[in-house]
This record gives structure tokens, C-alpha cells and sequence, in this order.
């Protein structure tokens, strides 16, 4: 007797049809639904997109070089912005001291400062999630080890700790070069902020070590090294993810802070840390723009991938879907 609702069967000689790209799956998941649905993240997404855009394309979008000597005057230094009696249409948000032009250099400096950001920060979480790895898939006096250290870190304040390294290398090469000056920058950011990853990513892995796939693996003769590149730290990447994300806006502050104190960044490449140094000290004398125009930047970039750092940790805990 034949089934009254048969199965339809694919047509002879027809291929399957194709697995979805994962663009495809992005855009039809949870994570680009509740993107859409929050306002706030939209408005988060559009300035950073923006800031980041022109720090990239600085060299096309600024209107003026900054740093370009032979093309300052000193007679154009500390004009208002345009709106203002005494501004000129030529720099939209006024001069600095050297006749620098104040929205080409926001460009510039949010270029640097960014970059200082995203490497320290990679870094950080390269040191943090190895030894986070390593900590809790091995366990014993490795795992105390580590943790005892992230003690330690975690004791002093993290703009303390990277004054302290930051110091100790330019006292180390007190001749060196530019590049080894943001690797230095970079490594004093970096250390201060690599606990949070060990202490996350330890958690999630001590959880992760006791599921039946790594028992498998390790039944079948697997190596610890490769269970925990291929299957562990997959499976734990999404809480440091999130954490990345907030941290890009603490990163870049720390610089900026650096910056301001006169230890940061080389004063030949200026960042918005030492641009709002440099405006301070003509702040009282009515020449506000100087260092208010770089700390909005500052405040843009923090505050929107904080928001953004928000509605990612929101958006992959299951318990708010």
C-alpha cells in the first residue's frame, strides 16, 4: 500500500543545491537580526566606521598635511575655527600653535592612535589567551603559577605598569629609532593588559577540558597541543572576542594617557594623546580648540566601540535571545 504523503525525490541528474556562503549565514543569523534591531549599535557602528575610515585615508581625505614642514606658516598659527571672528573657511576647525591644520591632524593622530590600539591589544590577547589555554587545559603548578602572576598584575594599576615598562625600554634605548619607540608603547600597553584574557579564557577552558569531545580525543591518542589548538580554543574564542572588542577602547586611551604625560608616542608622530597635551597648555589662554577637538575624538572612538564591545557581549549570550 503506498504512503498517501510521499517524500518528493530530487530529479534525476540534478546537483544538490549549494551550502550557503557564510556571508549568506551572517546576514540571515542571530547576530546581524539583533544588529538591526538596536539603534544604538547602528549609531555606534557609523562613527567608528567613519573615524576609522578617515585615520586610514588620512593621505586623501585630510585637507592639509600637518606634518608637512615646508608647508606651515607661522602666521596661520592658532586661528579659530571657521565660524568664529578671525577664522578662515581653509581650516574648518582651526590651527594650532604651528599653523597646523586641527581636522588634518585628528586624522593623522586618530591614525596613530588607533594602531597603537588594535596591536597592543592583538598582543595582549595572543600572551593572554596562550597562557590562558595552557593554565587550564594542564592544570597542577602551571595553573597556579600563572594565576599567582596574574595576581600580581592585577595588584598594581595598568597605566602604572606600562609607565614602568615604557620607562624601563626608553631607558634601555634612549637613541632608538621611531619604530622601536611604538614597540615599545605597544609591549607596555600589551602587558598591562593580557590578565583579563589568561583569567577569561582559563575559565571557559577548565570547563571545556572535562566535555566528551576531548576525552575522545584524548582516547584516540590525540596530542594535548593539537586538542588544544583544534578543538578547545575554538570553543572558547567567543567570550575573548567580546573582550577584545571593549578593550580596543581602553588600549587606546592608555596611549592617549601616555601620551599626555610626554611618554607615549615620538612627538614627530603626534596622536591625539599628545595633540590634547599640546592643547592644554594653551587652554587658558582662550585657544580651546586646540585640545578640545582631539579629546571629542578621543571621547567618539572610546564611546563607540565600548557601545559596540556592549552589544556584541549582549548579542552571543544565549540567555538574552
Amino acid at each position: 500500500m503506498s504512503s498517501p504523503n510521499p517524500v518528493p525525490q530530487a530529479p534525476t541528474g540534478m546537483a544538490p543545491a549549494p551550502a550557503p556562503g557564510a556571508l549568506k549565514r551572517f546576514f540571515a543569523g542571530d547576530v546581524w537580526h539583533s544588529f538591526k534591531r538596536s539603534p544604538t549599535a547602528i549609531v555606534a557602528a557609523v562613527i567608528a566606521f567613519i573615524c576609522v575610515f578617515c585615520a586610514l585615508f588620512a593621505d586623501v581625505v585630510a585637507p592639509h598635511n600637518p606634518f608637512d614642514l615646508a608647508s606651515l606658516e607661522l602666521m596661520d598659527s592658532r586661528l579659530p575655527p571657521a565660524w568664529l571672528e578671525g577664522g578662515s573657511t581653509k581650516f574648518l576647525l582651526g590651527t594650532d600653535d604651528q599653523g597646523r591644520d586641527i581636522l588634518s591632524a585628528l586624522m593623522y593622530g586618530a591614525r596613530i592612535s588607533l594602531f597603537v590600539g588594535l596591536a597592543s591589544v592583538m598582543l595582549s590577547m595572543l600572551i593572554g589567551v596562550g597562557l590562558g589555554l595552557l593554565a587550564g587545559f594542564v592544570g597542577g603548578k602551571v595553573d597556579a603559577f600563572i594565576m599567582r602572576v596574574c595576581d600580581v598584575m592585577l595588584s598594581f594599576p595598568s597605566i602604572l605598569i606600562a609607565l614602568l615598562i615604557d620607562g624601563v625600554g626608553r631607558a634601555m634605548f634612549p637613541n632608538a629609532h621611531d619604530s622601536l619607540a611604538f614597540m615599545v608603547l605597544i609591549l607596555a600597553i600589551a602587558m598591562s593588559g593580557w590578565v583579563q584574557y589568561a583569567r577569561t579564557v582559563r575559565g571557559s577552558t577548565m570547563v571545556e577540558r572535562n566535555k566528551e569531545y576531548v576525552q575522545a580525543a584524548r582516547v584516540i591518542g590525540v596530542s594535548s597541543f593539537r586538542i588544544m589548538r583544534k578543538h578547545v580554543l575554538p570553543n572558547v574564542l567567543g567570550p575573548v572576542l567580546v573582550l577584545a572588542t571593549i578593550q580596543v577602547a581602553a588600549a587606546i586611551i592608555t596611549e592617549a594617557t601616555l601620551s599626555f604625560l610626554g611618554v607615549g608616542v615620538p612627538p614627530t608622530s603626534p596622536s591625539l594623546g599628545t595633540l590634547i597635551r599640546v592643547g592644554n597648555d594653551f587652554l587658558f589662554s582662550g585657544e580651546w580648540w586646540i585640545t578640545l577637538w582631539p579629546g571629542v575624538m578621543l571621547v567618539l572612538i572610546a564611546l563607540s566601540v565600548n557601545l559596540l564591545g556592549d552589544w556584541l557581549r549582549d548579542a552571543l549570550n544565549p540567555r538574552l535571545r
